[in-house]
C-alpha cells in the first residue's frame, strides 16, 4: 500500500485549469497558510495517451491520496470523461471527497455537482477559497473518517459561523 500523502484535484481540465492553478498559487505563496502535497506531481498523463494508460496513471496518483478535491464549475455536471470515473474510484479507495464550488456557493450546488456525487451525499462543499479549503483539508477527513455511516449517508457544508471564525 502506497503512502497516502496527496492531495488528488478533480477538474474540468478544458474550463477549470485556471481553478487548479490558482491551488498550487496558494500553495506556492509563502504569504499564504496553504499547503498540499499534489497527487498529480506522481507522473504525467498526455492526452494523446489511450484512456486506459491514462486511467492507470490516475490510479496510482489516487493511491498514494488521501482526500480527492472535485472542483465544481459550470460543466462539471454534463462531463462524462474522467471525472465521474474519478469519483467512483475515489469511493473505491475510501477517500474524503471535498467538493469546492467555484461560483462562491457554500452547500451542494444541484445545478453543477455531477450525480457521481448523488444528491451531495458523502462529501462536503464549500466554497472556492484557501482558508475554507485548509480548514476542510485539516478537519473533513478525520470527521469522515470517525463518522463513515454519516457522512456517506448525508450532504455537508461548513455553517456560516465557520466561514467568519476563518475570516471569510
Amino acid at each position: 500500500m502506497a503512502y497516502r500523502n496527496k492531495l488528488y484535484v478533480a477538474f474540468d481540465g478544458d474550463e477549470d485549469m485556471r481553478w487548479y492553478n490558482i491551488l498550487k498559487a496558494w500553495r506556492d505563496n509563502e504569504h499564504i497558510d496553504f499547503g498540499f502535497h499534489d497527487a498529480h506531481d506522481l507522473n504525467m498523463a498526455r492526452d494523446s495517451s489511450l484512456p486506459e494508460s491514462i486511467k492507470v496513471q490516475l490510479r496510482a496518483r489516487m493511491q498514494n491520496s488521501k482526500t480527492l478535491l472535485l472542483l465544481v464549475g459550470e460543466r462539471t455536471k454534463y462531463i462524462r470523461g474522467y471525472i465521474p470515473w474519478e469519483i467512483g474510484y475515489a469511493r473505491y479507495l475510501d477517500l474524503p471527497i471535498i467538493v469546492a464550488n467555484l461560483n462562491d456557493m457554500r452547500q451542494y450546488d444541484a445545478a453543477r455537482c455531477p450525480s457521481s456525487i448523488e444528491g451531495g451525499k458523502g462529501a462536503v462543499h464549500i466554497s472556492f477559497e484557501a482558508k475554507i479549503i485548509k480548514y476542510a483539508l485539516d478537519n473533513w477527513p478525520d470527521y469522515y473518517y470517525g463518522n463513515k455511516v454519516e457522512a456517506l449517508n448525508g450532504t455537508f457544508r461548513y455553517v456560516d459561523e465557520t466561514y467568519i471564525n476563518l475570516g471569510l
